[in-house]
């Protein structure tokens, strides 16, 4: 039996509380179909800062260097708030990015059935199907801006920021986004800022120089701000997604509400060389830590991502997914997904993952 090696970074928040549920499960899954994962935890974020001054150290980086994979919780919270950018909690993810090159950002959107009364659209939108991959740039763009300061006296002052993307940064992504397609419904829709962006120029030329190479694939482009609306009002015209870095991180929180809650969606930061960063798409939400109350379920799905791309465990993963929607249909519910119908049955943070890794 081979051991997959997985380095553990609860971060602060409820990444604590949600990710014991999510080992719960994947112990489960250890148990139930034979395999052997050896969990090695690190600090990072808010809780590495209040221990050596740092969001992340040289200890976590090689940590997860060595790993197969890393499952990662949340990080942030007020009381780090004040610090110069570069030293906050959220610092730590960005650099993890970077050092790893998980250039690719997979965010599947997924409307259970059993939730379709949690979403706020009209159930003539979400009975049409709601099941959309985001793959969202991430090393390049805005977020790690090279053009980046502040300069300027009283009312001169200015601060900014720049936008760059390299033909290699791009191309890796789109073609990772028309892979996607070929296993999927093979649509692919590029969004973008054509009529305003030179990056976005660049972008949709590139997009059009990689598309004779997927010729099954059938691709579209659509701007940012139309995308946004199409999102809410026919969110069934879109299969695969692929965008840069800042809208990818925009539109997928939006897409959050097609689900019921942004704590359903997991997400998978994948590239050539990285071990594969797993981590739920939500926050810290320092304000319901500790109290019971979140939802553990997209760090659960993000366990299943990690057993399919990582660990080429595809069984695995769908085990984990079929607990899931068999919870929900049974009327399993935290507090964000609740929607007072009836047959619902409020459950804490543990008692949803203890009834997921119980389904298993």
């Amino acid at each position: 039996m081979s051991t997959h090696r997985i380095a553990v970074l609860p971060g602060d928040g409820i990444g604590v509380d949600v990710t014991a549920e999510a080992l719960k499960v994947l112990r489960r899954i250890e148990k139930k179909f034979g395999h052997s994962f050896r969990l090695e935890e690190y600090a990072v974020g808010g809780a590495l800062i209040d221990r050596k001054g740092v969001p992340i150290d040289a200890e976590t980086l090689h940590g997860c260097k060595k790993a197969d994979a890393i499952l990662y919780g949340a990080v942030g919270g007020p009381r780090w708030d004040s610090r110069p950018l570069g030293q906050t909690p959220l610092s730590a993810i960005l650099t993890m990015r970077k050092e790893l090159d998980c250039f690719a950002n997979l965010r599947p959107v997924k409307l259970y059935p059993a939730l379709a009364e949690a979403s706020p659209l009209k159930r003539r939108i979400v009975d049409r199907g709601v099941d959309i991959l985001i793959i969202r740039e991430l090393t390049g763009g805005l977020y790690y801006s090279r053009g980046r300061g502040r300069d300027g006296e009283g009312p001169a002052r200015r601060a900014y920021d720049t936008m760059e993307y390299s033909l290699r940064e791009i191309e890796r992504v789109v073609r990772f986004g028309f892979q996607a397609a070929l296993g999927r419904r093979r649509r692919l829709t590029s969004i973008d800022k054509e009529n305003v962006l030179e990056t976005s120029k660049f972008w949709r030329e590139t997009v059009e120089a990689v598309a004779p190479q997927f010729p099954e694939v059938r691709v579209s482009h659509l701007l940012v701000d139309a995308a946004a609306m199409r999102l809410i009002t026919d969110p069934d015209t879109f299969d695969v997604i692929v965008t840069e870095n800042t809208f990818g991180d925009i539109l997928s929180d939006e897409a959050a509400v097609l689900a019921g809650s942004i704590g359903m969606l997991p997400s998978a930061s994948l590239g050539e060389g990285c071990p594969g960063l797993y981590e739920p798409i939500h926050g810290s939400a320092p304000d319901i830590a500790g109290k019971g109350i979140a939802n553990p379920i997209a760090a659960i799905l993000t366990v299943a991502m990690m057993l399919q791309h990582s660990f080429g465990m595809p069984s695995e993963a769908r085990a984990i997914e079929q607990a899931v929607e068999a919870v929900l249909t049974r009327g399993g519910r935290t507090r964000d997904i609740a929607s007072g119908q009836p047959g619902e049955k409020m459950l804490t943070t543990v008692e949803m993952g203890e009834a997921i890794a119980g389904e298993i």
